[in-house]
Order: structure tokens, then C-alpha cells, then sequence
């Protein structure tokens, strides 16, 4: 699936014309039809096609020059993101993919795996290649307790520690598969099929009803929060008029035969929402969604590949998936997610299967992947996405320019100057050159980068990293509970002409904790020491400058003290601060931030 914002275009949207007279006493949607076949009814699609004309139809290619005027879309994970956010108690593993061959990246011979409740073998709607194994497991071992995500969130609530909370929805996605199996086998290596027979695994999640819903509270844009897609013929286009997505123009489009990408689901499902902010904890790395609902018959995107980790839940109706392997090396995990491509590009999918509803996908970023739905049914489905530039070299990317500064200000030698004939034995031309000087440059160059390493600020670095996820986090969701024992639920109101319930009365024996685990992060900068945190982050994604407060070198004490007792509750007079009006004055604040909460309410109503 892309995630990508696309160019907006302003299409219009016809006024319907009068029933026949002689359609009289039909349903309505038999008139409707017939209308449509026989006087050629304008559709939203079409008035677009005709007033846009075939040069504002976004026919490119992504990575194409844009028009003037347009704007280009992102392509990273939307919870608005991808992206993309995405955490972990349990590492993924860090070797490679299998060798292979230069022109095609094989996969590994266990890989794909498919579950079927209760069968030995894949059924002919799945059609996995490259000797799949096939693991039993009925739709009750898979969900648990069973219903729906409403419940799984309620029962995670009851959970402390939000890290838990973090692992076993983890544990839920990828069920009956245990997450060590799933880490060790198909985490950034191979696609995993799960099969579980079971429609209400994620009833509650989000549907139809709740994207009529969005649409009907007025608060969804063209190009902003929905795309209308729609691939044919070898050609992807897209066919966002401007300004908001009314009812009636995108049912038009989805009746047309148009696909509807939403770009942000969080921003208007809570529990979406819910269920994404608990999930970018497992990962450490942003967590985002989009949905697809996509007409019967019909496929709104053209195969390409993605920059993120991709796991296709199922939500309604059924789709036709096809996944391939990446083509080459270069397309292993790549950093950036690739154009449209053409079906002869393609070759044999590892992987063809029929998804319904309850059934999971998960690929990694470069499996080529395409899905289109066959004449029965439509199909809604989210991909929760993550991972998105958050490899080693991603991370390198941050560290060695500091640790080359670092050099640079603390070692002479990497200030000495180059040779002064450098240039006429260095250089392309010279490569094949027999030179002692050439041997001595390059080994001076070696040289410098090993004692490169000594340099590294790499915990700097990885707090930095840190910050940056911490701005791309969805703010936590608080249980009743925590509402009541937090800033959120403090009984501060205006009554009978004045302010009343203001004051927050912390004391030495109130009892505190932070509300989750992964929401701050200390970072030592230049200008002082900062704590960043994701209480006051939006649900749309960036929409606010990263949240922070300059802290007194004295708390980082204290700060480091909260997260190493999380869970647990501990008295404010244990806050190791020099004085007690600093310890109160300290939880007072991360109180006001949201970033503590309280064992017992502060204040009753």
C-alpha cells in the first residue's frame, strides 16, 4: 500500500437529474442503476475527468516532477503517520536476509508461513511459494478471550505497566504465532500469512460505519485525510477534488468504482488511536495506519514496494493479495519506498492468498506487494505500519557528523592538513595508479576512521533519535482511572462566579508515577538539558512543535529515579532532590504536564 500524500485538484460534482417517469414503483436502487446505463449519468468521477482533463489526472509515476502549484506527498506511514512511527523488549534480529542471487533476493525456505484453524495445508485460495510450512491453530487460541479490540483494550488497561500493555497487543496482532518465532523468521526477512477464521478478531477496530461517520461530521479533506484512487489498465491515477470530503461526492467515487485511501484514522477513531499509541511503545519507532476501502471488482493501487514494516488486518470483506520478493539486493529493505511499477516487472509473487476478514498479512519494506478485490465483495482493510528510517544507518546518519566534530575539536591529527600534491596521484583517474603515496593516503584515511570510533557519542546519539520519535508519538490514552488521578481529571472549573478546585496540592507524602513508561526522554544539548515529552503531542501527525522543558542539571536525578521505579508508585518525598520545596516543585510540574500521575485522586468532586 502507498502512504503518500498526493497533489490536489479541484473537481465538481453534478447536480442528479429526475428519475424516469416510467421507473416509477422501482426500488430506488434498481432506478438508480438503470438510470445510469441508460442516460449516462455524470458521476463524480467523470465530471472530474472532464473538467481536470487528462493532464491534471495524476498519471505519474511516484518520484515525477510535480506541476506547478502541487504538492508532494510524503511517503511515509501516515497516523495523520507511518510512520512510522514503530519499540521493543524483544529485539528483532539484526542479520541480513538470506544470500541470493544478483538479479533476485530469495526467500527463505520456511517463509511464507500460512495458519489455518485446524488444517495441515494451505487451501486452494492461498498459494504460497517457496515451501511453506503450515501451523495449526483455531480462531479462539488465536484472539484470546475473544471480544473484539474493544475488550482487548479494556483487559490491557488492567495491565500497570504500559510496556506490558506494549507486548501483549503485540502478542494479540500476531496470534497464535509467539513474537520470539515471528522475529526470528520473518522480522525484515520474509511475508507471514495468518489465517484465522475468525471475522471478529478485530471487531470494534474501525468500519465502514465509523469512515461514513468521519465523513458525515464534516472533518475529512481531499488530499489532506482521504485520497480517491483508482488503477486500470495499467494506470494509477488519482482524483482528489479540493476541500472537504462530503458524503455524497466520495460515495459517488467509491460507486464509480474508486478506491478510498484514509491517510490518518487515529485522527478521528479513538480507538484506532488507543490502539496505535499502545503499539508504538513495542517498537520504539512510530506506529501509523491508513485504511483502504476498496470497491468490489476493482484495485486502487499499482505494485510497488514500501519503506516500512506493513501489517494488513482484514477488517471487512475480502481482497486478493499477490507479494513478491524484492528483485534485486539494492531493493532489501530500502530506505525510501519505490514508484509505481508494471506488471511485467514483476515476475512469479512468493506469496497469493484471498484475505478475509480476521486474517492478518505482514511483509517487510521492499516485498513488492499489490491487492485488488474480486466481484463479491468490498474489502476494508488498515495497515499498521512501522520502521519507517529507523536502520543502523539511519542511526549512523546521526552519529558520525557529532562524533567528526568531536574529533575534530579533540584530536590534532584531524586537523592536520593534506598533503599538498595530493591531487595529482589521488582521485578516479589515479585509481589504478602503482603509488607509495596513494598506499600512505589511503592508509591514513583507515587510520583516521578508526580512531573515528573512540569519538562516537553514540548514547547522544541514540537520545536524539529518541526525541525525534517522541515527536512523531501519539499521545497516550488515558484509562478512566488514570483520567482521575491525573491533570486531566482535576476537578478545576469555573462555579457560582469565580474559579474553584485550582489549587493542586502535592505534598511529601503524595504518592506518584510517571503515567507511561516510554512518554519522556532526558537529552543533554548544548543549551542545558532537556526533557522531551508526548503528552501534549496531536493525533495528527506533526501537527505540533516536539513538546519540552528545560530542567535543572540537580533533577536529572529525580527524572532518571521515575523511570527506574516505573511502575511503581513512589512518595514525592523520595524524589532524590536537595530540599523538599524542590521535590514538590519538581512533581508539581510533571503533574501539570500530564507526565505524573497520582496513587489517589489529588481532589474529589
Amino acid at each position: 500500500m502507498e502512504h503518500a500524500l498526493p497533489g490536489q485538484t479541484r473537481g465538481l460534482h453534478p447536480v442528479r437529474g429526475a428519475l424516469p417517469a416510467e421507473a416509477a414503483g422501482r426500488g430506488v436502487a434498481a432506478m438508480a442503476a438503470e438510470q445510469r446505463r441508460e442516460l449516462g449519468r455524470l458521476s463524480a468521477l467523470a465530471v472530474y475527468r472532464r473538467v481536470a482533463g487528462p493532464g491534471r489526472m495524476e498519471r505519474r509515476r511516484r518520484g515525477a516532477p510535480l506541476p506547478a502549484g502541487r504538492k508532494r506527498a510524503k511517503a511515509r506511514p501516515r497516523r495523520d503517520r507511518a510512520g512510522g512511527g514503530g519499540s521493543e523488549p524483544e529485539t528483532p534480529p539484526q542479520q541480513p536476509p538470506p544470500a541470493a542471487p544478483p538479479s533476485r533476493v530469495e526467500l527463505p525456505a520456511e517463509a511464507p508461513v500460512e495458519l489455518r484453524p485446524g488444517a495441515a495445508a494451505a487451501g486452494p485460495d492461498a498459494k504460497p511459494r517457496g515451501g511453506p510450512a503450515a501451523m495449526p491453530g483455531g480462531p479462539r487460541q488465536a484472539g484470546g478471550d475473544g471480544g473484539g479490540v474493544s475488550e482487548l483494550l479494556r483487559r490491557l488497561a488492567r495491565l500497570e505497566d504500559s510496556r506490558q500493555r506494549a507486548a501483549e497487543l503485540f502478542r494479540w496482532l500476531l496470534a497464535p504465532v509467539a513474537p520470539a518465532e515471528f522475529l526470528g523468521r520473518h522480522w525484515e526477512r520474509a511475508p507471514l500469512l495468518v489465517r484465522r477464521g475468525d471475522p471478529g478478531y478485530y471487531a470494534g477496530l474501525f468500519s465502514t460505519a465509523d469512515f461514513d461517520a468521519a465523513l458525515r461530521r464534516g472533518e475529512v479533506h481531499f488530499g489532506t485525510h482521504l485520497d480517491v484512487t483508482s488503477y486500470a489498465e495499467g494506470v494509477r491515477e488519482t482524483h482528489n477534488p479540493s476541500g472537504r470530503a462530503l458524503p455524497a461526492v466520495v460515495w459517488d467515487f467509491y460507486q464509480n468504482g474508486c478506491s478510498l485511501r484514509l491517510l490518518c484514522p487515529q485522527a478521528f477513531s479513538p480507538t484506532v488511536w488507543h490502539f496505535l499509541s499502545i503499539l508504538q511503545e513495542q517498537f520504539g519507532s512510530m506506529a501509523g495506519a491508513n485504511t483502504y476501502l476498496t470497491p468490489p471488482n476493482t484495485q486502487g493501487f499499482a505494485p510497488h514496494y514500501d519503506d516500512i514494516e506493513a501489517f494488513v488486518l482484514q477488517l471487512e470483506g475480502k481482497k486478493h493479495w499477490r507479494v513478491y520478493s524484492p528483485r534485486t539486493d539494492a531493493e532489501v529493505l530500502p530506505q525510501f519506498s519505490s514508484a509505481n511499477l508494471t506488471q511485467a516487472e514483476l515476475g512469479e509473487p512468493v506469496l497469493e492468498t484471498v484475505l478475509e476478514a480476521g486474517d492478518l498479512l505482514y511483509f517487510p519494506r521492499g516485498f513488492i506487494h499489490q491487492g485488488n478485490c474480486l466481484p463479491d465483495a468490498h474489502s476494508l482493510h488498515i495497515t499498521v505500519s512501522s520502521y519507517q528510517r529507523n536502520s543502523w544507518g539511519d542511526f549512523l546518519e546521526k552519529l558520525l557528523p557529532a562524533a567528526l566534530q568531536m574529533a575534530l575539536e579533540e584530536d590534532v591529527e584531524f586537523r592536520r592538513g593534506l598533503p599538498m600534491d595530493y591531487l595529482r596521484y589521488m582521485g578516479v583517474a589515479n585509481s589504478d595508479t602503482v603509488d607509495a603515496r596513494r598506499t600512505a593516503f589511503v592508509e591514513k584515511v583507515q587510520s583516521l576512521i578508526k580512531k573515528l570510533v573512540d569519538y562516537a557519542p553514540i548514547d547522544a546519539a541514540v537520545d536524539q533519535r529518541a526525541k525525534s520519535f517522541l515527536h512523531d508519538c501519539l499521545p497516550p490514552v488515558l484509562t478512566q482511572s488514570e483520567k482521575v488521578q491525573s491533570v486531566y481529571g482535576f476537578p478545576a472549573q469555573w462555579q457560582d462566579g469565580g474559579p474553584c478546585n485550582v489549587d493542586i496540592l502535592i505534598t511529601k507524602d503524595t504518592e506518584v508515577r510517571l503515567l507511561r513508561h516510554g512518554i519522556v526522554r532526558l537529552c543533554n544539548e548544548e543549551s542545558g538539558v532537556m526533557l522531551y515529552y508526548t503528552t501534549e503531542n496531536s493525533r495528527v501527525y506533526h501537527k505540533e512543535e516536539p513538546k519540552f522543558f528545560e530542567l535543572d542539571p540537580e533533577y536529572t536525578d529525580s527524572i532518571e529515579f521515575l523511570l527506574s521505579s516505573y511502575p511503581n508508585h513512589v512518595s514525592v518525598d523520595n524524589l532524590p532532590c536537595e530540599t523538599l520545596e524542590e521535590k514538590i516543585s519538581l512533581a508539581t510540574l510533571l503533574f501539570e504536564k500530564g507526565i505524573l500521575i497520582t496513587k489517589k485522586p489529588l481532589a474529589q468532586v
